[in-house]
């Protein structure tokens, strides 16, 4: 997934400094017809890293911004897109964190309905009661078997988009700055996670397949 995001900004590095600014504008007019862009299908499908990266280069065309302003302008787009992928999870995980809650105030009922029956022998008293616990059971089981990995699930996938369109704007900042393009996409190659970054050896293998 990375390898294919970085030989793609590679590339449009590449064909910036070999032809100019405007050499790219067919690219990021209409990205999905575009040569660069159909080789890295999974940023195609991605349309926040997408939109983030054709936005940012239409900016850089049209606009003589410094790499400061530029990467700040940058920094603002994905806090607030990582802001709004949080609000679900966020959501998710208050109502993960009420269901303890109902279960007991489910189980408290029951055992107010098992009251009425106190007179009654005790094979009718441990049925009602055992009703009862089913609501603390359902709770329990529903906040922390379902909803709140779900909630998990969400704000890690969250986390990896955030860290995803870190690293496009890391490398477009670098490149802007004056950077080689391989040197810019270092700098991309850098900023991803250990778990998924790949090697330099790797990089450099992918990169040279495209020149």
């Amino acid at each position: 997934m990375y390898i294919e995001l970085l030989s793609l900004l590679y590339q449009l590095f590449s064909k910036i400094r070999k032809e100019g600014l405007i050499s790219i504008e067919a690219d990021i007019e209409e990205p999905k017809k575009s040569a660069l862009f159909s080789k890295a299908p999974s940023v195609l499908k991605n349309h926040h890293a997408l939109d983030f990266i054709c936005d940012n280069f239409k900016v850089i065309v049209t606009a003589n911004i410094p790499p400061h302003e530029l990467d700040n302008l940058m920094e603002i787009e994905t806090e607030t897109l990582h802001h709004e992928e949080m609000i679900a999870p966020h959501n998710i995980t208050k109502v993960s964190d009420s269901l303890p809650g109902l279960g007991i105030v489910a189980a408290v009922l029951g055992v107010v309905i098992t009251m009425q029956f106190v007179d009654s022998p005790p094979a009718v008293l441990g049925h009602k009661i055992g009703a009862a616990l089913v609501g603390t059971f359902i709770g329990i089981l529903l906040c922390y078997g379902f909803v709140g990995p779900m909630a998990t699930n969400l704000e890690n996938k969250a986390q990896e988009s955030h860290e995803y369109l870190q690293v496009i704007k890391v490398a477009i900042v670098a490149f802007i700055g004056g950077s080689a393009p391989q040197m810019a996409v270092e700098f991309g190659r850098r900023a991803i996670p250990s778990i998924e970054k790949p090697s330099f050896s790797e990089l450099e293998k992918a990169l040279r397949g495209q020149k």
